[in-house]
């Protein structure tokens, strides 16, 4: 029998008990993928991480993420957290740990810049590693369907519910102010005929609503719904928020911008985040985003396998 170290961290939050908490496996040489599944289920966060050597020894280290259901390319909160925890070491698989890190991870590689505080790491900031890609629209009366609202919560002066990506896709929704968002409750039965409807084999479905009052339109309050993949909600998206901050940036008229956002999230659910992002858009086109916050450290124990 082996034994499998990890440590949890409350990711988005300076506060122990909110934001969204990750599990990381510092060290995950010598565990099979079904381990890492079966690791991931047991938890029952939205993600896991595992890390393992970097097939180029040019990159710091190769991050494997696990929801409880399935392994996916990128995902912010794990980035982030990993990097609080792996910042926090002198040295990664025989390497010494500086300010930058950069993560091999299915959807390319993942640059890492640690936040210190006296000398002490107190979160991150990534990029995400791939450009904007927008699919297609949704149909707002089956997004409201889909979070149990009317459908004349879903506001679409800015934009139709679409897919849109950075690494990961999420389909975002914009909805009528804070009351509609607090109605919402995601219904997992029309999700799942959502995800039938896509036509493209992937049976996955994840709405990211969101809410912006026009005096302060860069910052947000959003919620984030997966129960296909046994995420009921989750408490911080930084995938989702770095896709819908890039696809809003896409949308003004200005050929050049670099817009600050933040992203509130995980209030209706007792645990607040606070999502940073700077948005880069240079010539029409989103050049750059950028994903920061804050973390602490919960836990830390091992499994035995």
């Amino acid at each position: 029998m082996t034994n499998a170290a990890y440590v949890t961290v409350d990711v988005f939050t300076s506060e122990r008990f909110a934001g969204n908490p990750l599990a990381v496996f510092p060290d995950a040489r010598g565990l099979s993928d079904e381990a890492m599944q079966k690791i991931a289920a047991e938890f029952n966060y939205s993600e896991v991480t595992f890390v393992l050597p970097p097939e180029d020894p040019a990159n710091s280290a190769r991050v494997r993420i696990f929801t409880p259901t399935m392994e996916i390319p990128f995902a912010g909160h794990p980035n982030v957290g990993t990097a609080f925890v792996l910042g926090q070491r002198n040295e990664l698989f025989g390497s010494p740990v500086g300010d930058t890190l950069r993560f091999e991870e299915k959807a390319g590689l993942v640059d890492v810049k640690l936040h210190r505080e006296h000398d002490v790491v107190v979160g991150a900031a990534i990029r995400a590693p791939r450009k904007l890609t927008v699919g297609r629209s949704v149909a707002a009366e089956l997004v409201a369907r889909c979070a149990s609202l009317d459908a004349a919560a879903i506001r679409l002066s800015t934009h139709a519910p679409v897919f849109a990506s950075v690494g990961l896709p999420f389909v975002l929704a914009e909805v009528d102010g804070l009351d509609a968002l607090a109605a919402a409750r995601p219904n997992a039965a029309i999700f799942a005929e959502a995800a039938d409807g896509q036509g493209n084999g992937n049976h996955d479905f994840s709405l990211f609503l969101y809410t912006r009052s026009t005096d302060r339109p860069w910052q947000i309050r959003a919620r984030m719904f997966a129960p296909l993949d046994n995420v009921t909600e989750d408490p911080a998206t930084g995938s989702a928020s770095a896709a819908l901050g890039a696809y809003l940036v896409s949308l003004l008229p200005d050929a050049d911008a670099k817009i600050s956002i933040t992203i509130e999230q995980g209030v209706e659910m007792g645990r607040r985040s606070m999502i940073e992002l700077v948005v880069q858009k240079s010539s029409g086109e989103i050049t750059d985003v950028e994903i920061a916050g804050r973390c602490v450290d919960v836990m830390q124990g091992t499994i035995r396998l």
